[in-house]
């Protein structure tokens, strides 16, 4: 038996520390953690109720996650035809429950797990690309877009883990010709399809990337096509369940309240919405973007501009921006869009200096993204545009590895200022959509406290998670078409919400008794149509973020009375 001396202790205790220091994953897991731990406590907010209702149905029904009604556009809808996802990621969130329970900080919590594995991914994948791999990961966590989605508890962050392992499997599959791999990747594909649809245009990238690499077809193909036979059992399934395939009937129903621009409105406003989300590239471009790419970053972001504003034709259509903050919103767009044709133009600058079957797929990668964000999804929103992230992180190592690290082993001066202030603005940007979800739980809590105790019924419009938190206090959604008020009823309506209506005069006189004002964010917002911050959905904003002086949350809080026929 050999006895360990003081000093063979103090070796191991200090290789130990060396290794916890030095290793990737722990290194990047602790980052991650840090960054999202202090927002456990962030209330539930926009499209969360959705997931989490599923996820109650499926504690009760695990085979049948949509079969219930929920009032998301007004009124009651079967809960297939309101959701646009699939049900893995809920399937998740009820498993989570059943472990830690249903509280904020509880699901949050769990969904610390696909945040850790979707960075680990992109240091993973990065090593396949660049030499700098922690430099690519750390980019793509301090994007606005991860570490907002990173502390909702919807389906992007997961989907992403997926697809970014996917890929990984993928690239490696194909070097070593190994089949099992192959076949992990199309597992994977399948897992992130049944997390988020999107996950599905995976196939077309790897295939596009396999047939560049090898120049023809081989084993891998049998591989794309189990998501795809996955593809077929869920359409069919969804449809002996509920009468429609869910595949089908999310590509080709319109959301209710979604409109469409011009195509170029549209494309400047995923420029503007690319360059927010994924701000580091613009934070970093004073290393490496000479004076002719910004002058044609400039031109080309101030020529859309020019278009789509004359004489602020296309902000009138937000009619909640006031006419003298127009200028103030286009000074913004026009900022983040050179954010965004920066982010197109480092995929070119990528292909034209390697023209590999690397550099194609990312290029496919972020044009492919960019592509359904802006003319296929339904709104254009910071969500869509998530899957980038790992792309443009790897894109912005391997051309800093390029222009500034060449010969060095170590980040330069002029990086480090760079990356902080870029992961500075991106948890501000965190912090303010937390703050807005703080508000809007605190407003629920407010209106149920003075209003929800007494004999009379109280309504309320609006929904997300004012509507989610209204419901846990015992108030009742109004239905515009089936709820029957009674003289004396409360209804309580958000300004900063959808789906609001004022009571029909003709039908129903509305009598003002309360405005609960509750501060949220101050200078700069991810949601509020006064200042055109439209994180979630460019219906509600032509910007991802808007700084301006964010105005507080209300709630208006009228009784009810019929009027006779």
């Amino acid at each position: 038996m050999v006895i360990p001396t003081p000093r063979s202790v103090e070796n191991w205790l200090n290789k130990t520390c060396r290794w916890f220091l030095l290793h990737p994953y722990l290194t990047l897991t602790l980052v991650v953690l840090a960054m999202l731990g202090p927002f456990l406590t962030k209330p539930f907010n926009v499209d969360d109720p959705l997931f989490i209702w599923a996820a109650h149905q499926i504690q009760a029904h695990p085979g049948n996650p949509y079969g219930f009604n929920v009032n998301w556009y007004g009124t009651m809808q079967p809960m297939w035809d309101v959701t646009k996802n699939p049900p893995l990621a809920c399937y998740y969130l009820a498993l989570a429950a059943g472990i830690f329970g249903w509280g904020e900080i509880a699901l949050h919590f769990a969904f610390l797990l696909p945040a850790v594995a979707a960075i680990i991914g992109a240091y993973q994948l990065a090593r396949r690309f660049c030499d700098h791999p922690m430099l690519a990961a750390l980019v793509t966590l301090f994007t606005p877009v991860f570490l907002i989605s990173g502390t909702t508890v919807m389906c992007d962050v997961p989907m992403l883990a997926f697809w970014i392992w996917a890929v990984v499997l993928w690239i490696d599959g194909t070097k070593q010709n190994d089949f099992g791999r192959l076949a992990g990747a199309g597992l994977l594909i399948t897992l992130a399809m049944l997390t988020k649809y999107f996950g599905l245009c995976l196939v077309p990238l790897l295939a596009a990337y396999s047939l560049m690499n090898q120049r023809r077809l081989g084993r891998w193909t049998v591989c794309l096509l189990i998501p795809l036979a996955a593809l077929g059992v869920y359409q069919l399934a969804t449809w002996m369940f509920y009468g429609h395939g869910l595949i089908s009937l999310a590509a080709g129903k319109p959301v209710p309240g979604a409109y469409r621009f011009s195509s170029i409105t549209t494309g400047l406003t995923a420029l503007t919405f690319m360059g927010g989300c994924l701000a580091g590239v613009f934070f970093f471009a004073p290393l490496f973007w000479r004076r002719r790419m910004w002058a044609v970053c400039l031109a080309g972001a101030t020529l859309l501009a020019w278009a789509c504003f004359w004489h602020g034709a296309w902000l009138k259509t937000y009619v909640l921006i006031p006419g003298p903050s127009w200028a103030f919103v286009e000074i913004q767009m026009v900022f983040w869009a050179i954010g965004g044709i920066g982010v197109l133009a480092l995929a070119v600058a990528d292909v034209w200096r390697w023209r590999d079957a690397h550099a194609w797929l990312l290029a496919l990668w972020v044009f492919g993204t960019f592509l359904f964000a802006a003319f296929f999804n339904w709104t254009i929103n910071g969500r869509s545009l998530l899957p980038m992230a790992p792309a443009v992180g790897i894109l912005l190592a391997r051309h800093l590895e390029q222009k500034v690290l060449a010969g060095r082993k170590a980040w330069t001066r002029g990086m480090v200022i760079c990356f902080i202030a870029g992961a500075a603005f991106a948890l501000l940007a965190t912090r303010a959509d937390f703050l807005l979800a703080t508000a809007v739980r605190r407003s629920a809590q407010q209106v149920c406290a003075k209003y929800g105790h007494e004999s009379r019924m109280l309504w309320f419009q609006g929904h997300w998670g004012f509507q989610y938190y209204m419901n846990a206090l015992g108030a009742s959604a109004l239905d515009l078409e089936h709820s029957e008020i009674n003289a004396g009823d409360y209804m309580a309506s958000p300004m900063n919400n959808v789906f609001v209506l004022p009571p029909d005069p003709q039908k129903v006189k509305a009598t003002i008794l309360d405005v609960f004002t509750i501060p949220g964010p101050h200078l700069l917002a991810t949601l509020n149509e006064t200042i055109g911050a439209g994180f979630y959905g460019s219906i509600l904003g032509p910007l991802p973020f808007a700084f301006g002086r964010v105005p507080p949350e209300r709630v208006f809080v009228v009784a009810l009375e019929p009027i006779d026929p």
